[in-house]
C-alpha cells in the first residue's frame, strides 16, 4: 500500500495532465453535440413557448433510444484500446466491422420503434398542437438514425487511438451546420416547408449524415489510423465476437438507457402540468447537460487511458489513472456548482424571455447544482471501470439508482403529499434526482476501488478480443 501511495503521488500531475489532454478536445466535441440541443431549444423558444415544449416531448422519446444505440457502441473504445495497449492493432479492423453490422442493425429497430413511441399520447391529455409538433419532429428525425449510429463506431475507434482532434473538428462543423439548416426548416426560407419546432429534427438528421460521412473520409485517409486495418479486412459475421461487444455494451446501454429515462420520462410527466413548466425543466436539464460535458469527457479519457494500460498489463498505472480522474473531476465541479448557483438568472436569460418560466427554473437550477458532484463522480467511475471491461456493475447500480430512487421517489414527491405536506410539483422529481445520483456514486466509486484492486477476477479484461 505504501509503495503505490508513493508512485501515486510521483504520477498524479502527470497523469492529471494525461486525462487533460485527451479531455479538452472530447469536451469541445462533447459541447458541440450538446450545442446542438442547446440551439435547438434556443430556436425552438424563439417561435412559440409550444414549439420549445415539442422539442423536449419529442427528445423524451428520442433521446432515450439513440443514448442505448450510442451505450451499446461505447464498447468499441475499451477493446480497441486494449489491443492497442497490446501492440495487437490488426486485431481492431475485426472490432471495427463486427460494430458496424450492429449499428446498423440497431438503428433500423429505434426507427420502428421511434415510428411507434407517439401512441402513448392516446393514454395521456396532452393539447393536441404539441402532440401534432411532437410526432412532425419525431418522423423528420429518424431518417437520421443510420448515419447516428454508423457516426458512434467511427468515433469510439478514433477516442481508443486517443485521436481526439478530427472527432471535435468535425462536430464543431457539424454544429455550425447544423444552426443554419434549423432557421431554414423553422421558419421555411428558400422555398422549404415552415415547420416550427419541428424544423430542428430535419436538422438534427442532415447533420448526422454530414458527420458520418466525414468521419468516414477521414478514416480512410488518416495515416495513424492505417495500422488498425480497418477497411483492408473481410467482411464475416464473427458471432463470438459480435456476443462479446453486446455483453460489454448492452450493460453500458442500459445504464445509460436508465439515467436519461429518467430525465426524458419526467418530462412526459409534467407535460400534463402545461407548456411552461416542461419549459422551465427543459431549459434546467439542457444546461446542466452542456456543463455535465467536462466530467463526461474526462470519464471517456479514463475509459482510453485505463484500457490502454490494461492491454499493457499495467494494472497499477490503469489505479493510478482512474483516481487520479477522480480527484481531478472533484476540484472542477466545485467551481461548476459555484457558477451555476451565482450566475443562475443570466443564464435562464440566454434561454427564454417568459418570466413564468424562468421563475419556474430559478430553483431548478439550484437544485442542479447540488447534484454535480454526485453526477460528476458517478459519470468519471463508470468510464473508469469501462476501460477495465468491467460493465455489469454499472447496469445494475444505475437501474436501481434511477428507477426505484429516481422516478419512484420523484413521482411520489411531484404528484403525492405521502412524503411532503403536500405535492411538490416539478422540485419534487428534481429532488428526487439529487437523491438518485448520489445512490449511483456511491455505488460505483465502490465497485472502483474493488475493481481497481481487483483486475484479475474482472471477466472479459483478461480474455482475447
Amino acid at each position: 500500500m505504501k509503495s503505490f501511495f508513493l508512485a501515486f503521488k510521483q504520477r498524479f500531475s502527470k497523469e492529471c495532465l494525461a486525462i487533460l489532454r485527451l479531455a479538452g478536445p472530447i469536451v469541445v466535441a462533447q459541447l458541440t453535440i450538446t450545442g446542438m440541443s442547446f440551439v435547438d431549444t434556443i430556436m425552438a423558444g424563439s417561435v412559440s413557448p409550444k414549439d420549445l415544449a415539442a422539442v423536449a416531448v419529442a427528445s423524451s422519446f428520442f433521446n432515450p433510444v439513440i443514448l442505448f444505440i450510442q451505450g451499446i457502441l461505447m464498447a468499441v473504445t475499451p477493446l480497441v484500446a486494449y489491443q492497442i495497449g497490446a501492440k495487437q492493432t490488426h486485431k481492431s479492423g475485426n472490432i471495427f466491422r463486427q460494430a458496424l453490422v450492429i449499428s446498423l442493425l440497431l438503428a433500423a429497430l429505434a426507427w420502428g420503434l421511434l415510428w411507434l413511441a407517439p401512441s402513448v399520447f392516446n393514454l395521456m391529455e396532452v393539447e393536441a398542437g404539441l402532440v401534432s409538433l411532437t410526432k412532425q419532429y419525431l418522423f423528420y428525425v429518424c431518417f437520421g438514425l443510420p448515419a447516428f449510429a454508423v457516426y458512434q463506431v467511427l468515433r469510439g475507434v478514433n477516442e481508443a487511438r486517443s485521436n481526439i482532434k478530427a472527432i471535435m473538428i468535425i462536430g464543431v462543423i457539424g454544429l455550425l451546420v447544423n444552426i443554419p439548416v434549423n432557421y431554414i426548416f423553422i421558419h421555411g426560407l428558400f422555398g422549404m416547408p415552415q415547420l416550427g419546432g419541428a424544423g430542428c429534427g430535419v436538422a438534427t438528421a442532415a447533420v448526422n449524415w454530414f458527420m458520418a460521412i466525414a468521419m468516414s473520409v477521414y478514416l480512410a485517409k488518416s495515416r495513424s489510423i492505417a495500422p488498425l486495418c480497418l477497411f483492408s479486412g473481410p467482411l464475416r459475421l464473427d458471432y463470438p465476437l459480435i456476443k462479446r461487444i453486446f455483453s460489454l455494451g448492452l450493460p453500458i446501454g442500459g445504464a445509460i438507457f436508465f439515467e436519461v429515462t429518467l430525465f426524458s420520462l419526467i418530462a412526459l410527466l409534467l407535460s400534463p402540468l402545461g407548456a411552461d413548466i416542461v419549459a422551465a425543466h427543459q431549459i434546467a436539464l439542457n444546461f446542466t447537460s452542456m456543463v455535465f460535458m467536462l466530467p463526461l469527457s474526462i470519464g471517456i479519457a479514463l475509459t482510453i487511458r485505463v484500457g490502454n494500460f490494461m492491454g499493457e498489463k499495467s494494472s497499477n498505472k490503469a489505479q493510478i489513472s482512474a483516481y487520479s480522474g477522480i480527484i481531478l473531476v472533484t476540484f472542477i465541479t466545485f467551481f461548476i456548482a459555484a457558477a451555476t448557483v451565482l450566475f443562475r438568472m443570466q443564464i435562464i436569460g440566454l434561454y427564454t424571455s417568459n418570466q413564468a418560466v424562468a421563475a419556474i427554473a430559478a430553483p431548478l437550477f439550484l437544485l442542479a447544482a447540488t447534484y454535480q458532484l454526485s453526477d460528476s463522480l458517478q459519470v468519471c467511475c463508470a468510464g473508469a471501470l469501462r476501460g477495465y471491461q468491467d460493465t455489469r456493475y454499472i447496469f445494475l447500480v444505475t437501474l436501481i439508482s434511477f428507477w426505484p430512487i429516481g422516478l419512484g421517489i420523484g413521482t411520489i414527491l411531484t404528484f403525492t403529499d405521502y412524503l411532503s405536506a403536500e405535492p411538490m410539483g416539478v422540485q419534487g422529481f428534481w429532488i428526487a434526482i439529487v437523491l438518485a445520483l448520489t445512490a449511483c456514486a456511491l455505488g460505483l466509486m465502490s465497485r472502483l476501488i474493488w475493481a481497481s484492486n481487483n483486475p484479475h477476477k474482472l471477466q472479459f479484461i483478461n480474455k482475447e478480443a
